[in-house]
């Protein structure tokens, strides 16, 4: 028997799990390794944030949906490959053998291009800890008066804006003037969208009085402040880091084929070129033939090509796995 690895709750491999529970591949042992027994829907982020779902509505339970699709859950983090070895290595000191490996762990914002980063913001990536976070704060709320607080979302991208509309939404009093103060900083925003996709946010953002700091590069963040190039400080109680994504650092490491970010190169089959039994998916992947946004929505759909049952796409993963000889 062989055995599946997949590396990661993503919203790829979840949707792996889901068709492995309809139709079962015979033959193949498949474990699921994830630090988190929950996996979130990163697309329903704003809408948790803004008090529209609660956190059952948009987090997936992966120890049923690994029961269903006979696959087995261990709960524990990657901390390296060993691909000569086929080898996992765990941080609860575990290591898992495989026949193929899948990878699916996303991305996290890039905090180490900015001093202080990794101290005094939090990443919108894991969900887990933004979400610790934002409790902290709504408790911060309830104790002194709204409008004494100032909160600020760096990076002017869509998910930078979204957070910011929601945390509005979420913390909308009926006297606007006890409100915190919500701010974005960014050197520009919605980079590599349309001019008239700019304005309409930009309205969007002033009409719910979020103050969109733009033509600012952010050099450096202390306790409460973020430092500009020009040498403006930008006071906060709370910032937000929603930045262009970084990889994670084991992927690079471990001698796997990888884009000059770091993230892993896979085809059109999301198969590596260096190491034909690798397969990555979701942010953590880079498509070498044509690049897509490191967005939920594409991670969706890159399930199925994983499993094989993509029509348009060079059917790589399952079928010649099973078939006992590596893909080309």
């Amino acid at each position: 028997m062989k055995t599946l690895v997949l590396v990661g709750g993503g919203h790829a491999h979840v949707e792996v799990l889901r068709r492995f529970a309809q139709d079962r591949p015979p033959g193949v042992r498949v474990v699921l390794i994830s630090p988190d027994a929950h996996t979130p829907y990163s697309g329903m982020l704003p809408g948790l944030l803004a008090g529209h779902y609660s956190r059952e509505d948009c987090h997936i339970d992966l120890r049923p949906l690994c029961d269903r699709a006979g696959a087995a859950f261990a709960m524990t983090r990657v901390e390296g490959i060993d691909l000569a070895g086929r080898r996992v290595r765990c941080a609860d000191g575990q290591t898992h053998q495989f026949d193929a490996l899948s990878l699916d762990v996303g991305s996290t914002p890039d905090l180490r291009s900015v001093p202080g980063a990794a101290e005094h913001a939090v990443p919108v990536k894991p969900v887990s800890a933004l979400l610790e976070a934002w409790r902290d704060m709504e408790t911060r709320c309830e104790r002194r008066p709204a409008g004494r607080l100032r909160l600020a979302v760096v990076g002017g991208g869509a998910g930078g804006a979204e957070v910011a509309l929601a945390m509005r939404r979420r913390c909308r009093r009926e006297d606007p003037g006890d409100e915190p103060a919500i701010a974005i900083v960014t050197n520009g925003l919605l980079p590599g969208h349309s001019e008239r996709a700019r304005a309409l946010v930009a309205r969007a953002l002033a009409g719910r009085r979020i103050a969109l700091m733009g033509g600012r590069l952010v050099v450096r963040l202390s306790a409460g402040e973020i430092h500009c190039a020009s040498g403006e400080r930008v006071p906060a109680d709370l910032i937000v880091w929603a930045t262009g994504a970084a990889a994670v650092p084991w992927v690079g490491q471990s001698g796997l084929a990888c884009d000059d970010r770091g993230f892993a190169a896979v085809n059109d089959s999301l198969q590596s070129p260096s190491h034909p039994f690798v397969f990555a998916a979701g942010d953590v992947a880079s498509m070498t033939s044509r690049p897509v946004p490191k967005a939920g929505v594409f991670a969706v759909r890159q399930g199925p090509v994983l499993t094989g049952k993509k029509d348009r796409i060079d059917r790589a993963f399952m079928r010649k796995y099973q078939a006992g000889r590596t893909p080309p």
